[in-house]
């Protein structure tokens, strides 16, 4: 079981990466040129290729910012209810070393490949 200092220590590192994400997303959204104008004869084709690419990894980026931020707000959640380094599926404790990698990990590492090894491909 994690001591009290521990879970504070892992709650400030989780607030800390949140408002860094938060910070990014509104940077991202600062940031959002729009759609990609498509008038040849305003840009040319190459120009048009290097912003519809820069535009898909913007998305990307944001994309994984929203899912980041949505797992440490459910790793605080955990936090606040009391269940904060124990597995969500097997209930046992989570590895110190996991949650050193990432304190918003939800599975050991049992579990995680379990799950991963059921996905498909």
């Amino acid at each position: 079981m994690l001591r009290q200092d521990q879970i504070e220590h892992y709650r400030a590192l989780m607030q800390q990466q949140l408002t860094e994400i938060l910070a990014a997303l509104a940077l991202s959204d600062a940031n959002d040129t729009g759609t990609v104008q498509l008038d040849q004869s305003r840009v040319g084709r190459l120009s048009r290729m290097d912003a519809m690419q820069q535009q898909a990894m913007s998305q990307s980026l944001k994309s994984r910012l929203l899912s980041n931020r949505r797992r440490l707000e459910a790793a605080l959640e955990r936090v606040n209810n009391g269940r904060f380094g124990v597995c969500c599926r097997c209930e046992d404790e989570l590895e110190l070393e996991r949650l050193e990698n990432d304190p918003a990990v939800p599975f050991c590492a049992d579990c995680q490949d379990e799950i991963e090894s059921k996905r498909p491909r």
